[in-house]
């Protein structure tokens, strides 16, 4: 299985609703948002897929989320913005993007709310 992998980085804030002791308070992550996509075989020119899709997919969620309140965006409205959720939310629209693209056959997404600790979501697309 041949991978190619993005990243990128962006501040935002949130709370977290339950039993998640002072996180429950409203507070801020330097985020990093790694897209990591999957596919048996590579295309006649020796790629997987043009890399700049997935930057373009990430440059998008970047832009609707930077220096945001996570709990303000509407497409996470109502949804507990775990690293879990977040990188469930930023996988479907990386993997709508991807969609024409059928060399690309799994999607896996990390939500880095610190340099030792991330939540992800990974899937065949």
């Amino acid at each position: 299985m041949y991978e190619i992998g993005v990243s990128t980085r962006f501040e935002a804030a949130h709370r977290l609703h339950g039993d998640f002791g002072p996180a429950t308070r409203v507070h801020g992550h330097s985020y990093r948002l790694d897209a990591i996509v999957r596919g048996p075989r590579l295309r006649s020119d020796g790629t997987l897929l043009d890399i700049t899709i997935v930057q373009g997919a990430l440059a998008a969620i970047v832009a609707d989320l930077h220096y945001r309140d996570l709990d303000e965006v509407p497409d996470l409205a109502g949804i507990n913005t775990t690293a879990e959720e977040v990188a469930a939310y930023c996988w479907r629209r990386i993997a709508a993007a991807l969609q024409v693209h059928p060399e690309a056959t799994h999607l896996s997404v990390r939500i880095w709310e610190n340099s030792d600790v991330y939540g992800g979501y990974s899937s065949d697309l």
